[in-house]
């Protein structure tokens, strides 16, 4: 437990620096920002009829409160301007993260659509793509293994966790032979891609977060009457955690393969990773 609140101690370090910054140069920006555009505006609309006359004027006024401001002279106003200029400042930050992490899921998602199953398996294992015969058949002994279900799990943490996000194939063996979902669908009580997907949602939700599943894309192929699970991982916006009994796990892809990393390893992870 101790291991998992440094962790979060460590992300929200990072996320508070973010918030932070922009909360300053918000408040920066509504004092020598709107706190003259405020003036201008009012000069303006009060002030006499001639506009040149007028506008000049406004600008002078507007210089003039602006030097009052920084001297001391309104603290008041000056700090009414500056909470309204953080708060912009904080507001412009969340829709950055929004925006950025909806544009990285959509480029993500566009490259991986447009590779077809084949030239995907021809491919090899690599750093962006896993190969798992089944999610809960365990082929050797023939029989329902559940603990099959954490092994997928802890692949797609460390792709969750990667920077990249990654692709699982499920149903093709690490040699690149598509062996199908027949006995996984089996296993289900409802035997069907719609049961299978269903599964899958359901251990995320569980053992790595519910609002994490929309960061996985689920699609399935169909080759030679073979079923294929594909699943698509994007990068996760928070550390993910395979909580297994009482000690949540940090695993990381790393190389062609996914390891848990240390207390030590995973802070500094964090620290880069989510650092943005």
């Amino acid at each position: 437990m101790k291991r998992f609140l440094l962790l979060i101690l460590a992300l929200w370090q990072q996320r508070f620096k973010l918030y932070f910054f922009a909360a300053v140069i918000g408040a920066l920006t509504g004092i020598f920002i709107f706190y003259p555009i405020n003036d201008f505006i009012m000069f303006y609309e009060v002030e006499g009829d001639d506009i040149q006359v007028q506008l000049s004027a406004a600008l002078d006024y507007s210089y003039t409160q602006l030097k009052i401001s920084l001297t001391g002279g309104t603290p008041k106003k000056t700090l009414f301007l500056a909470q309204i200029g953080a708060s912009f400042g904080i507001i412009i930050a969340v829709i950055y993260e929004m925006l950025h992490w909806r544009l990285q899921r959509i480029n993500r998602l566009s490259r991986e659509l447009s590779v077809n199953l084949h030239a995907l398996i021809l491919q090899g294992e690599s750093p962006l793509l896993e190969f798992k015969s089944s999610f809960r058949w365990d082929l050797e002994q023939n029989r329902v293994n559940r603990s099959l279900e954490t092994v997928v799990l802890k692949t797609l943490a460390g792709y969750l966790n990667s920077s990249t996000g990654g692709t699982l194939l499920i149903g093709v063996s690490d040699a690149g032979e598509i062996i199908g979902l027949e006995k996984d669908y089996q296993s289900l009580k409802r035997q069907n891609q719609d049961g299978y997907e269903q599964a899958i949602i359901t251990a995320v939700s569980a053992q790595l977060g519910a609002d994490l599943c929309q960061f996985i894309k689920t699609l399935f192929h169909v080759t030679d009457g073979k079923h294929v699970c594909r699943l698509i991982v994007l990068a996760s916006p928070r550390p993910v955690f395979l909580h297994q009994g009482k000690t949540p796990k940090f695993y990381l892809r790393t190389g062609g393969g996914t390891r848990d990393l240390n207390i030590q390893e995973a802070v500094e992870f964090i620290a880069h990773r989510w650092n943005r």
